[in-house]
């Protein structure tokens, strides 16, 4: 068995979730001993593709021809999509179309989550394919409370003892929530905001341009940083802060509950089946909720529940990934 991990465009979806994904199968697939490859001149026998756009469809049509069994990698929907860039809403359904077609391709799809599978499954085209959720998983080697990087996070930033930290993390688009990050840093300004990640702006749609070039005091702009900063930022803030719109997974919360980071989440479907609001997570419908659970969260108002929080972490570990990949490819190989 030998799988080829396909992505097009790795070196531009590199800083993106998807790319963290992808480094994900690499490490998941490494656990198990399951050889694997990068290069699509090289032999394989599974075809494991990551990706929508145009040569994607045609490199996995081609396989397709040649007899390789297909796994198909749903990292995206059409409603995560809708929520995104410039012109996302009024090409949605064209995108939808696009990624049915592509998914169709697949002896076997793998989605991140039970949610990003029943919304696949409602979909004219895949309601008779096979579809398993797996996530894509966090290394809890390297994602894990650690006091002392939380402190060079601080000195990094510049942020004292006493300053009230909240981390943002994700692209420049409008479905991470990004405006209303911007918007409580503005009614908030006795509490420090710090945001992570970064896309271009050309493809933003308005509220984003407008909230990333906002000037504030108390709000920063880290730009993209590589996942050891990541790690000390979780550390070392107060709150970590994820009002995202929609989500296939979210791996940023998957790894904030690792750490053992006070969170605030925004109310959405995909964490339903995750997440029960004052139990193991706190959550906000809108602006005005997330702006009084945050004062009462770092005021000790509403108590911690990062212990409560931490199990869901240790459900998302690679390992348990690597293991469920492998069943999926010995299902795929055995397929007439």
């Amino acid at each position: 068995m030998k799988v080829l991990l396909y992505a097009e465009g790795l070196k531009t979806i590199g800083k993106s979730g998807l790319g963290k994904a992808i480094k994900h199968q690499m490490n998941a697939l490494e656990n198990e001993h399951i050889p694997y490859t990068l290069d699509s001149k090289e032999e394989y026998d599974i075809l494991h593709i990551n990706t929508w756009f145009i040569k994607s469809y045609f490199f996995a049509k081609k396989a397709k021809k040649k007899g390789k069994k297909i796994v198909y990698h749903a990292h995206s929907t059409e409603e995560d999509y809708k929520n995104g860039f410039i012109l996302a809403k009024q090409t949605s359904k064209l995108i939808k179309w696009w990624l049915i077609k592509c998914y169709s391709l697949g002896d076997i799809i793998v989605t991140p989550t039970t949610y990003s599978k029943k919304l696949l499954q409602n979909y004219k085209g895949l309601e008779n394919k096979k579809i398993v959720a797996i996530s894509n998983g966090i290394d809890l080697t390297f994602f894990k409370k650690d006091k002392k990087l939380g402190e060079a996070f601080r000195k990094k930033y510049h942020y004292t003892k006493e300053d009230k930290v909240i981390v943002g993390i994700g692209l420049y688009i409008e479905r991470k929530g990004i405006v209303d990050f911007v918007e409580l840093a503005k009614r908030l300004p006795e509490y420090k905001f710090i945001w992570f990640g970064y896309s271009p702006l050309i493809a933003a749609t308005k509220p984003v341009k407008k909230a990333v070039h906002t000037k504030l005091d108390n709000l920063t702009w880290a730009g993209y940083v590589e996942k050891e900063t990541i790690r000390e930022a979780l550390n070392g803030c107060d709150l970590y802060l994820f009002p995202t719109l929609e989500e296939t997974e979210g791996i940023p919360i998957i790894e904030a509950c690792a750490c053992k980071t006070n969170a605030l989440i925004r109310d959405i479907p995909i964490f339903e089946d995750w997440f029960q609001d004052g139990i193991n997570m706190y959550k906000a419908k809108d602006l005005d909720e997330f702006e009084d659970k945050i004062k009462k969260i770092l005021t000790g108002k509403l108590p911690s529940l990062v212990e409560e929080a931490y199990p869901l972490a240790k459900e998302k570990d690679i390992k348990d990934v690597g293991k469920k990949l492998k069943q999926v490819y010995t299902e795929v190989l055995k397929q007439k």
